[in-house]
């Protein structure tokens, strides 16, 4: 076997021949010679133009053909659900609002509001005052 054929070259130049307009053509045409292969998505376009060469023959576009199948199909993946870095405490929240309907000035506990509205996370100690207030309006 003649290790000289290149078939994409050969189709492109008589592609080229046919539509020496083709600013499509002469692009990929350069990008072929640059840089040694095209994507499948340039091959198919290739395809497409080349079927209405007559010149070309039927081999080398099967050939085409084959080489497009041969290449592996890209796809782009789905964007991720986008989840909040931080979830609300719920059973927090409603502690927080216990504590300030008997106690509506208590500092430390409009503090922590601030902060559970804020969507700032609590320390184990924020969260152990909390749970002392709590347990001592009980």
């Amino acid at each position: 076997m003649n290790s000289d054929v290149d078939v994409i070259r050969d189709v492109l130049e008589k592609a080229e021949i046919a539509f020496p307009a083709s600013a499509f053509i002469k692009s990929i045409h350069q990008q072929y010679l640059n840089r040694g292969g095209l994507s499948k998505k340039q091959l198919e376009g290739l395809y497409q133009i080349a079927q209405k060469v007559n010149t070309i023959p039927v081999g080398k576009l099967s050939t085409l053909e084959a080489i497009i199948l041969k290449k592996p199909n890209r796809y782009k993946s789905e964007k991720p659900v986008v989840t909040p870095l931080y979830k609300k405490d719920e059973e927090l929240g409603k502690k927080i609002d216990t504590i300030l309907e008997k106690y509506p000035q208590h500092k430390r506990v409009l503090f922590l509001k601030a902060k559970y509205e804020n969507n700032e996370i609590f320390s184990s100690t924020e969260i152990a005052d909390l749970e002392k207030f709590y347990k001592l309006l009980k």
